[in-house]
């Protein structure tokens, strides 16, 4: 398949658009060629909702199922499906692995679902009820049940007649699953071992431990820790007892990351994960509204400092000019701290002594941060006050602003991930919070006791 640019893709869409209202199918079959079913989503996305159906039914089945498959899910490919004859719409799940046949089903009306799946043959409609049953979140929402499996104890050259038997039903499988008479996950055996053993050597004279492996309701972060730790395209899914009952492979955990980041980054922004790019306006000041609500509190107890030190103020004026510039470069610091934080937290399967060494580390970098700019700022509040008790008051309270603010940005998702919060939610307004407040109130009430 052919991937193409964003200028090729306008071409494409100008010749396409007239040869669907012609409804066409054969010229544009001819015209997509071997388009990626990537491209042919985005192209569907590009299109009207009411041409996005007539589109799909023009392509031949494979090539419809898996455009549908690729398309974001912001765009609600499973309404289109909704949308289909159940029969055309059984035909395209047909097409698809498991898990997104499961995925696509699983976003659909409860109603409109089980029309769906009544068009199904039994047993495909039964696996995909299967997968329906684990939260979409967790391994058993993500794995396929495709998998190859061969038993424990039979000779290479019967384990490889076994392989190929089972793997013209299973596609994209890298490694072979080895399991007991039970089905318990014994091992796995890399296919170019299997092929070079001697045809009469058993199998577990080749066969290779499990790196790793996870229960059905592991959450699919931490399923993507795993395979990134260890560098495995697929890592099996097991049952309480060991037995096994499906896998999952890279290319769902690099959706998963990415969707994950995307998530974390929307939040930490103050903006729900479930705004979507095409909502309305009033959706967006729903999701938003609550945030900006909640920033205006904290923000209100920096400000009560200031009402506090009004005196202060209009007898040293010159504080008006720093204190922007000193909560600036706290919030700047702390964001930076929060940042890595976060990415260690995102990355990072230890919860234990590593806090403790964050929060240290973030606390030395204001340390060494806070009396760098602490001795340039203060010899500007010297030469713009004339007073050399400026320098001082400035320094103190730039290094301890920065100081705090490295503490705040490492010790605030610390905890709100060891409580069960998801850190990237509400880091961001505590932490602002805590630098402006104490930045404001250790350069005002330093230049009070020191100045006046």
């Amino acid at each position: 398949m052919s991937t193409s640019g964003p200028d090729e893709m306008d071409r494409l869409e100008e010749r396409l658009l007239p040869l669907l209202e012609e409804g066409d199918a054969q010229a544009i079959q001819e015209a997509l060629g071997g388009t990626h079913p990537s491209d042919l989503a985005d192209l569907v996305e590009s299109l009207e909702e009411a041409d996005r159906l007539r589109f799909l039914d023009l392509l031949p089945t494979e090539k419809a199922s898996e455009t549908l498959a690729e398309m974001d899910g912001d765009e609600h490919p499973e309404d289109i499906l909704a949308d289909m004859e159940p029969s055309k719409a059984a035909a395209l799940i047909l097409e698809l692995d498991d898990d997104d046949a499961a995925d696509l089903v699983g976003d659909l009306e409860p109603e409109d679902a089980e029309v769906i799946l009544s068009a199904l043959p039994e047993d495909e409609a039964g696996e995909i009820r299967d997968l329906l049953v684990h939260d979409e979140e967790t391994a058993g929402g993500l794995m396929t049940r495709d998998l190859v499996k061969i038993p424990l104890h039979i000779s290479a050259e019967s384990a490889i007649q076994e392989v190929r038997r089972q793997g013209r039903e299973v596609e994209d499988f890298f490694v072979v699953f080895v399991v007991d008479g039970d089905g318990r996950l014994q091992g796995s055996v890399p296919l170019d071992d299997l092929i070079l053993a001697d045809p009469q050597d058993s199998v577990d004279t080749v066969l290779q431990p499990v790196v790793a492996s996870v229960l059905t309701d592991v959450d699919q972060e931490d399923v993507g820790r795993l395979m990134s730790r260890y560098n495995i395209p697929v890592i099996p899914v097991v049952d309480g007892e060991g037995r096994l009952l499906g896998r999952v492979t890279f290319d769902d955990v690099i959706d998963v990351l990415e969707a994950e980041q995307t998530e974390d980054l929307l939040r930490l922004a103050g903006v729900s994960e479930e705004e979507e790019l095409k909502g309305s306006w009033s959706d967006t000041v729903r999701s938003r509204l609550p945030w900006l609500l909640l920033n205006l509190v904290t923000a209100s107890l920096a400000a009560s400092v200031v009402r506090a030190y009004e005196g202060t103020i209009e007898q040293i004026v010159i504080l008006a000019f720093l204190m922007p510039i000193i909560a600036a470069l706290g919030g700047n610091a702390g964001t930076q701290a929060l940042a890595v934080t976060l990415r260690r937290i995102s990355l990072s399967d230890d919860r234990g002594t590593r806090r403790k060494q964050v929060v240290s580390k973030e606390v030395l970098v204001g340390i060494v941060n806070g009396m760098i700019l602490g001795v340039g700022i203060a010899g500007i509040a010297v030469v713009a006050s004339g007073d050399p008790r400026m320098g001082g008051v400035v320094l103190g309270a730039m290094w301890g602003t920065l100081i705090l603010a490295g503490f705040a940005g490492a010790f605030v998702p610390t905890v709100l991930d060891r409580l069960g919060v998801d850190p990237a939610v509400a880091s961001a307004v505590f932490l602002h919070t805590i630098t402006d407040f104490f930045g404001f109130f250790l350069l005002l009430g330093l230049a009070t006791h020191y100045l006046l």
